[in-house]
C-alpha cells in the first residue's frame, strides 16, 4: 500500500470547491435561490453552501461583470430585516427574538 500524498489531496479538495463553487455561481445565474435550495441543488451541507456563498460573492464582485445581489434574511414575526451579515443565516431576531425568520436570497445578475 502506497501512502497518500497530501499536497495531491490537498489539490483534490480545492478542485472540488471550485466546481461547488461554480455549480452555485451557475445556479445564481439561472434563478433566485436561498442557501437550502443551493444546499439541494448541488449537494452540499446548508452551512457550506453558505460558506461558498461568501467566495462566490467575493469573486463575482471583483470580476466587475456582473453582481452579487442579495435579498436579506427577514424576520416573519415583525418584519425586521437590517441583520449585520446578509449571507448568513440568523438563528433569532435582534428586535422581537422570533426564531421565524425567512432565510437570505441571493442571485447574480
Amino acid at each position: 500500500m502506497s501512502e497518500s500524498d497530501p499536497d495531491r489531496d490537498r489539490n483534490r479538495d480545492q478542485d472540488s470547491d471550485a466546481t461547488t463553487r461554480q455549480r452555485i455561481a451557475d445556479a445564481l445565474r439561472e434563478a433566485p435561490r436561498t442557501a437550502s435550495e443551493l444546499s439541494e441543488t448541488v449537494g452540499v451541507p446548508q452551512s457550506s453552501a453558505y460558506r461558498h456563498l461568501r467566495h462566490v460573492a467575493q469573486s463575482v464582485d471583483s470580476s466587475g461583470e456582473e453582481r452579487f445581489l442579495v435579498a436579506p434574511p427577514e424576520c416573519r414575526e415583525c418584519g425586521f430585516s437590517a441583520f449585520d451579515d446578509p449571507v448568513n443565516y440568523p438563528s433569532r431576531c435582534p428586535d422581537c427574538r422570533s426564531e421565524r425568520i425567512e432565510e437570505a436570497v441571493f442571485k447574480i445578475e
